[in-house]
């Protein structure tokens, strides 16, 4: 099942830091990872990502990977740079104050699924 980036932000209570204009736009799953060669070696376009990093390359990898929603969880808020990278890349971010655990078991509550298609 889908979701919408709104439906995204509102089930993990997030802020939205960038990409307002975005939150009618859909995510087709999700997944966590802090080690971006994980993230690249998933099938990402089109996901979520939920990450406790908040570098520059997590940015650079979720363009790679075509990643539609980047969401920073434990409250984690990235620097000025990264958000203007993240402007840069019009990509929505989001922060939460859920850990990497929670919030990935809210969204799978909710009926997203994993990048590997499990249920």
């Amino acid at each position: 099942m889908s979701m919408k980036i709104y439906e995204v932000r509102d089930i993990l209570k997030a802020q939205v830091l960038h990409g307002d204009a975005h939150l009618d736009d859909t995510v087709l799953a999700g997944g966590g990872a802090d080690l971006m060669e994980d993230v690249l070696a998933a099938a990402a376009k089109s996901a979520v990502l939920l990450t406790g990093l908040t570098t520059e390359q997590v940015l650079r990898t979720a363009k790679i990977a075509g990643v539609g929603c980047l969401v920073f969880v434990r409250g984690k808020r990235p620097p000025d740079n990264v958000l203007a990278l993240a402007q840069s890349y019009d990509l929505p971010v989001l922060t939460t104050r859920y850990s990497l655990f929670v919030a990935s078991g809210r969204l799978y509550m909710n009926g997203l699924r994993g990048l590997d298609g499990s249920w």
